[in-house]
């Protein structure tokens, strides 16, 4: 009770210090948040329930499963809907929801309130701007997040493991700083006969799961959707994301059986009842890796994105951003301005993160209280400077088709070469955007 006192103290501080309620916003005594099903969401309401504490202002977050979320977000959009005031958005969505107009522009209200530089540059670029090096902005980022793994140390310190490692490869056993070592690391703790596979990696091909998961070495291996002219012949099928495929297909052949068709739920499972020896997987995930589920919990490591041939290190985007509904009205429109100002204040960012949200607040990122908060956080916090995501055009959906069925069909089903697969990943998503007009 003292903490929360103590908070809501600094919340009324805030309220003073930032304007909190509006003028034109003061006859709003509700307000909608539409978001995901998943533990993040929950946070959400907490903090909420604290700005409803110190205004009076109700905030409900309507969480919606994963599966269904765009759809209902894309059913209210078409019919200009105003059931919620604001909407935590997938990254990929905001080209869409910009061009089409279902978005309120923030630029003016973050940059004039300084809140666009309180976060970190690449998540206010991937989860806000549109069109991309614009400078305009459509979504407060929110709720940061990227792929990371996890890792058994007990299985890594071994000393048994570490001298048959050294004497097989020649170099200690130790966090990858490479994929290659990834790789050999994978290969060595893959023991069938012990029910032990080296590594978990994305395969679903529904929505972008097995994109996402492939991502994070078609980036570091120097591979890019598309030149910035969104011409993807000789991109997406350069020599660099050909051989990225390859070792994503040389993975998946060192992971657990029956991980044919897995994402962020099948990879904890499998580390968890003890068949992997590391697992990739969006942060946002391991929190249940952290808790009395996971057996290994004490002695569970967790590193970010290894380095490709040149040096380069990408995570996959996961994450949203924060955006408010066009279609609502104006004093509606300022009531959830005002929340999201609110919201962004660094006290509130760290109260956000206490709770477990993943924020992109640079201050709250680098602070020590963030990163002894979970062990996850400072593999988090690094891997927050380097990420990188998929087209975030309209076209999105469109173009994530291609990906996934090419993708599943030569790693999990087996289908041809990876050349065969990126040339015909490419020649599809050329078709994609010479019919929306990107390409001449």
């Amino acid at each position: 009770m003292v903490k929360k006192s103590l908070f809501l103290m600094v919340v009324f501080a805030l309220i003073l210090s930032v304007g909190v309620v509006s003028t034109s916003a003061q006859g709003i005594t509700e307000l909608t948040i539409w978001w995901a099903q998943w533990s993040p969401a929950d946070f959400l309401q907490q903090v909420g329930n604290d700005y409803e504490a110190a205004t009076g202002i109700k905030v409900t977050v309507v969480q919606t499963p994963w599966g269904d979320f765009y759809n209902r977000v894309g059913t209210e959009w078409a019919a200009k809907g105003t059931a919620f005031d604001m909407v935590v958005g997938d990254s990929q969505w905001v080209g869409q929801a910009v061009t089409q107009g279902h978005y309120v522009d923030l630029t003016e209200f973050m940059s004039s309130n300084g809140i666009d530089k309180t976060v970190t540059p690449a998540t206010l670029t991937y989860y806000g701007e549109d069109p991309s090096g614009s400078g305009q902005y459509s979504a407060y980022p929110t709720a940061g997040d990227a792929n990371g793994w996890a890792y058994r140390k007990d299985l890594f310190e071994d000393a048994q493991n570490m001298a048959d490692f050294q004497a097989k490869y020649g170099y200690e056993l130790a966090v990858p700083k490479t994929w290659t070592e990834l790789r050999d690391i994978a290969e060595f703790f893959t023991r069938p006969d012990q029910g032990l596979y080296g590594v978990g990696v994305y395969t679903q091909d529904d929505y972008d799961a097995i994109t996402m998961g492939f991502q994070n070495i078609f980036f570091s291996y120097g591979g890019d959707w598309h030149d910035g002219t969104f011409n993807t012949l000789g991109v997406v099928n350069s020599p660099q994301a050909v051989a990225a495929l390859e070792l994503y297909k040389e993975l998946y052949a060192f992971a657990p059986p029956g991980t044919n068709d897995a994402f962020f739920q099948e990879m904890n499972d499998v580390y968890l009842n003890g068949q992997a020896a590391m697992i990739m997987n969006y942060f946002a995930f391991f929190p249940v890796l952290n808790s009395d589920q996971n057996p290994y919990q004490d002695s569970t490591g967790y590193f970010s994105m290894p380095a490709g041939p040149d040096g380069q290190r990408f995570a996959a985007l996961g994450g949203q951003g924060i955006s408010v509904n066009s279609y609502i009205a104006d004093d509606r429109k300022q009531a959830s301005l005002d929340f999201i100002l609110w919201f962004a204040q660094e006290d509130v960012q760290k109260r956000w993160a206490e709770l477990g949200g993943y924020t992109c607040n640079i201050a709250v990122l680098e602070s020590p209280e963030f990163l002894e908060i979970a062990p996850y956080n400072a593999a988090f916090a690094e891997t927050m400077t380097f990420v990188k995501d998929f087209f975030n055009i309209p076209e999105f959906g469109k173009l994530l088709v291609p990906a996934q069925t090419n993708l599943a069909n030569y790693v999990v089903a087996g289908q041809g070469t990876a050349q065969e697969a990126m040339d015909k990943m490419a020649e599809e998503m050329d078709a994609i955007l010479v019919e929306a007009g990107y390409v001449q």
